[in-house]
């Protein structure tokens, strides 16, 4: 199959979906276009609410099951924006719309590369993609509603700008609300029991503890406190103060060890969101890691998170653009790296053995 031409298809098909406005929830008509455009392929999709999917007929039919996994929701586009962000702009290289590079680059090189080693006479497994809804947003309705409709799989890659860099963990996420009751009173005569300054004292300790175990790759785990929320009006001592924690796992620790070791030192209620955004990594000994590194590819930890903390298997997470441009004004791909991404994609799987 002519690669040059896969690479002027995917460039073409990333165009058309930009056009489609796809924030998360609302993927209907970019799912119908990808549906669309794998049944021209000859790809056999099958669809399960917004998540369209396919199978390569070309493997051995049992053994490592591969699947390739990308995203086509958007956020909404931020206020900033010069052009239209619905419509695709080619200008010095660079194709200019919302979703291009979150992740339309990662989606279209990938549909290539699927396109591509199915068409080989045979794999030496069984391969699959599946372009998935609600990934900005970490909704039920995407690949975690798709996956139990899958066979086990062995190994997940998945699409998010990473400049072809191989992200060998990832960090997981816990969203922490924290309650710290005191006693009202009068601000005039200094009673009650002034809940916000309790709650400083644990804001304090969420600022300086240091958990012990680092991450080769990813480093400690991060705990940030980012809103709060205490009183009622300026001569009212408050009776209670909240604040809300974003915790980044490392891969070292579970949430359940970290809810732990919190309410080991914090006076108040602690509640976490969720507990379903988990850490991921993969053993730099993995055959498909050590593939990688013999073709020279980079290996790296990933501060930002996907669809990865959605999955219970082995995953490694790569694709063309840079993670820096993502939900911001004139977001863009180059052109060059969708054409590198569809070889990088190739390459990494053409040669894999497990």
């Amino acid at each position: 199959m002519n690669v040059a031409q896969l690479q002027q298809e995917a460039i073409d098909l990333l165009a058309q979906l930009i056009a489609l406005p796809s924030f998360s929830k609302e993927e209907a008509e970019t799912a119908d276009l990808l549906e669309a455009w794998m049944l021209r392929c000859g790809l056999a999709p099958e669809r399960y609410l917004n998540n369209v999917y396919a199978v390569a007929t070309n493997g051995p039919g049992a053994g490592p099951v591969v699947l390739l996994n990308s995203h086509h929701d958007t956020v909404k586009p931020a206020s900033g924006w010069l052009s239209d962000p619905f419509l695709p702009k080619l200008e010095a290289g660079k194709l200019i719309g919302l979703g291009s590079n979150d992740a339309g680059a990662s989606v279209v090189s990938m549909l290539a590369a699927f396109r591509y080693l199915s068409s080989l006479p045979e794999l030496p497994y069984q391969l699959m993609i599946a372009i998935t809804a609600e990934e900005e947003i970490s909704g039920r309705n995407g690949v975690e509603a798709l996956l139990p409709r899958l066979p086990e799989i062995d190994l997940g890659i998945v699409g998010e700008p990473t400049q072809m860099r191989l992200a060998v963990a990832e960090r997981g996420l816990m969203v922490l609300d924290v309650e710290v009751q005191g006693k009202t009173g009068h601000a005039a005569r200094n009673e009650g029991d002034n809940a916000l300054y309790k709650a400083l004292d644990a804001i304090q300790w969420f600022r300086n503890y240091q958990f012990e175990e680092i991450s080769d790759f990813l480093g400690p785990v991060s705990m940030n406190v980012t809103q709060i929320e205490a009183g009622t009006q300026h001569n009212v001592v408050p009776d209670r103060c909240k604040f809300v924690v974003d915790i980044r796992l490392n891969g070292l620790y579970s949430h359940e060890e970290v809810l732990e070791i919190i309410n080991q030192h914090i006076s108040g209620t602690v509640t976490p969101r969720s507990t379903r955004l988990q850490p991921s990594h993969i053993s730099t000994n993995h055959p498909f890691v050590q593939h990688a590194q013999q073709l020279g590819f980079v290996t790296f930890g990933s501060s930002t998170m996907s669809d990865q903390a959605l999955m219970d298997f082995t995953t490694v997470k790569i694709g063309p653009g840079k993670s820096a441009r993502s939900h911001t004004p004139e977001e863009f791909v180059m052109v060059e790296e969708i054409e590198k991404g569809v070889l990088k994609y190739i390459e990494l799987l053409e040669g894999l053995r497990f």
